[in-house]
């Protein structure tokens, strides 16, 4: 009996020393962003997906979830909802616990919709960068460790930071795509806006911007999943840049699971993206 009180205040020493502290939300652009998407009205909440869902985002920002013994590591998770609207639940905030007990710094980037203005979401992404470096120091993180996390038309966005970045201060360090959205040559309205030309499709086609200074990836994606040949082109043009990069593919799941309990490989998946972590 002894040896179990032992062991049961060991693990609740545990638990509270690497418990989250309470997120804070900062504005990515508090002087006004560079761009605008031509959307108007004000920012929609509501419940979607079993979570919360947010649209017509026009104060984008970084909700940061701070581990209490950081280890230097950060990831920004985009999450995805089609282009129009974010699934900040399963694909973003929901993560924070299971991430900050490793000592990983979580920041959920609420970024506003493209409309058409694919420029406007990656700008967004690119500033959650440069902010985690600039708080380095104050959040006790590495700079040269800051990943870029997406998931479905989130894991574009990911994709997209990751091979067409503006300059080194907004590189991530590494990324994680979840069944994400790659190539958009046949279109993709909320994205591109109406008749896009060849050359703006591929601009946004991560797979086909893989460079040798594009950053190690780590892809998950369902075999029923309409959008396995997105994971796989990725990963095809990853190995022949000699980028590092894992796929891992499971057999059912179909679309849009994220960090959900109901998904049958989460145990897989997430033990999985832990030990890739540890290599980086």
């Amino acid at each position: 009996m002894k040896k179990i009180l032992v062991v049961f205040g060991m693990v609740c020493v545990s638990i509270m020393l690497n418990a989250q502290e309470s997120p804070l939300e900062l504005p990515l652009w508090p002087n006004g962003a560079p761009n605008n998407n031509g959307l108007t009205g004000e920012e929609r909440v509501e419940n979607l997906w079993g979570g919360i869902a947010v649209s017509n985002v026009s104060t984008p920002a970084i909700i940061v979830h701070r581990p209490a013994k950081p280890n230097g590591m950060a990831i920004i998770a985009c999450p995805g909802g089609g282009f129009t609207q974010l699934a900040m639940s399963h694909e973003g905030n929901d993560m924070a616990s299971w991430l900050n007990a490793q000592g990983i710094t979580l920041a959920v980037l609420k970024y506003r919709m493209p409309n058409g203005h694919p420029e406007v979401p990656l700008s967004d992404a690119e500033q959650a960068v440069r902010l985690l470096r600039q708080h380095a120091s104050e959040w006790q993180l590495n700079s040269d460790k800051i990943g870029i996390m997406g998931a479905s038309a989130g894991g574009h966005l990911a994709a997209t930071l990751a091979t067409i970045y503006s300059g080194a201060s907004t590189r991530p360090d590494f990324q994680i795509v979840l069944y994400p959205v790659i190539n958009v040559m046949n279109g993709s309205m909320a994205l591109l806006g109406a008749n896009p030309s060849d050359e703006l499709k591929k601009k946004y086609s991560p797979d086909l911007q893989v460079t040798d200074n594009t950053p190690p990836a780590f892809i998950t994606v369902s075999s029923d999943d309409r959008l396995v040949r997105h994971s796989i082109l990725y990963y095809q043009s990853l190995l022949e840049k000699q980028i590092p990069a894992c796929l891992h593919t499971y057999p059912s799941g179909g679309h849009g699971w994220g960090f959900r309990d109901n998904f049958l490989y989460k145990r897989q998946w997430t033990e999985e993206l832990e030990k890739w972590l540890r290599t980086l």
